[in-house]
């Protein structure tokens, strides 16, 4: 419907169901329409042809946009259409969707780019797991300290600033050796995920540690042997517990392959540590002494495993270090000023299960029994080409290594009451 345009006619128009165009038929501003809306809103639009095709470019609201303004527009487009013969409409609207698109493919990078949680869930799962018996341990630390703080943010937003003050905050709540665990763990997961392509770079590098930490040498006295020897038999801790701590003693083997040990894995004796429960991965034979034999002969049982839990798997290592130090938190150390102290692990006297390993190791080498036998009681990786080529069990050699610690073992608790002591030859019945 074509009408002369001002603005009292232009508030005046309304529509009753459907939309209505008023246009300007004659003169310069023939093709300007104003659109009036049943909910009574008004659009100024420029209805055109080009190339045969009809095409409709909505320059703006009343009375936002007036009469004036709304020529002015009107003026401008028809220009590059009459004049430079270009499609207003069409280039609008392709850029309306060019920038929809970049909006969609930032939204879809947004989206690509792995956060901190991912990263780590990815660590955990592909590096960690098929890798380290302690993994849970990796875990652990990034539930408690890293995810809470990080877990939403991007991997790649995580700078060395960061890194510093996440570990500070775990220095200021005195726990500086649990902020250099932790400051590990992120080295590795970060430099995994430049690995992967997950992240361009690792936050982590040129960070010094947060606390220093000397390189741990405990090795027990005969003394200290003989008294925890009997002190752990005595104690109230479960007969599996006390076996399975004395065993790392007598066998220079770690915790968690000790705790995971099956009764098929013993042959005669010899127990063979499978290579998925041995720390470097290789299957390694241990030749059982009487002592050892006797320990285990202890616990006897109806289960695969020599240490059985609860949940039908087997005693977890944290439970042996639990108990080990409730033991050593028993032990008085009077002072003049407290005869009622108690031992703690501030306390050079302090060990944990892992010193019982280095004990047994420093005792075979003071034995006379060279580093290299020693090494392969303790199943320590080789590196080199010499290691590569030599295939040698060295059972023999482990057998006589560990049959001197026993014998030498033997004669340090030998005297202590028969009610305490473990029978030091093998029971032949």
């Amino acid at each position: 419907m074509a009408i002369e345009f001002n603005d009292k006619t232009i508030k005046s128009l309304k529509t009753d169901s459907n939309r209505q165009d008023f246009r300007i038929d004659t003169g310069s501003e023939k093709g300007l329409v104003i659109s009036v809306y049943p909910n009574g809103s008004k659009r100024w639009r420029y209805i055109y042809k080009i190339e045969g095709a009809k095409r409709v470019l909505t320059l703006g609201e009343y009375p936002a946009m007036g009469l004036a303004k709304a020529k002015q527009e009107f003026l401008n487009y028809r220009n590059q259409v009459k004049l430079e013969g270009r499609d207003p409409a069409k280039e609008i609207q392709n850029e309306i969707e060019q920038t929809k698109n970049a909006v969609q493919i930032a939204m879809e990078e947004e989206n690509r780019l792995p956060t901190v949680e991912r990263l780590a869930s990815e660590y955990i799962k592909r590096w960690a797991m098929p890798r380290k018996r302690s993994w849970k341990e990796d875990q652990r630390i990034l539930d408690k300290d890293v995810l809470p703080v990080w877990g939403k943010r991007k991997a790649q937003d995580i700078t060395r600033r960061d890194v510093i003050t996440l570990l500070d905050g775990i220095v200021d709540r005195g726990a500086p050796i649990a902020a250099n665990r932790t400051q590990a763990l992120l080295s590795k997961m970060f430099r995994f995920g430049v690995g992967r392509d997950i992240v361009p770079y690792s936050p982590c590098l040129e960070i010094t540690k947060s606390a220093p930490e000397h390189k741990k040498d405990r090795v027990l006295s005969d003394d200290e042997i003989k008294t925890h020897w009997h002190g752990i038999l005595a104690s109230d801790m479960t007969k599996q517990t006390k076996v399975a701590l004395l065993l790392q003693l007598v066998t220079a083997q770690r915790k968690g392959e000790v705790v995971a040990m099956r009764w098929d894995e013993i042959d005669g004796d010899y127990w063979t540590i499978p290579a998925e429960n041995a720390k470097n991965k290789e299957a390694h034979r241990v030749p059982l002494s009487p002592q050892a034999v006797a320990l285990l002969d202890m616990v006897k049982n109806d289960s695969p495993w020599v240490f059985p839990a609860d949940n039908s798997g087997h005693l977890r290592g944290d439970s042996i270090s639990r108990a080990t130090r409730r033991h050593l938190m028993r032990i008085k150390k009077p002072t003049a000023s407290d005869p009622d102290a108690k031992l703690t692990k501030n306390d050079p006297e302090w060990f944990t299960p892992h010193d019982f390993r280095r004990t047994a190791a420093t005792n075979m080498t003071k034995a006379g029994y060279n580093r290299l036998t020693v090494s392969k009681v303790l199943n320590h990786v080789e590196g080199g080409v010499t290691a590569i080529y030599d295939r040698h069990s060295y059972d023999k050699e482990k057998q006589q290594a560990l049959e001197a610690w026993g014998r030498k073992l033997d004669a340090i608790i030998n005297d202590a009451d028969a009610s305490t002591v473990i029978p030091m030859n093998r029971s032949k019945a």
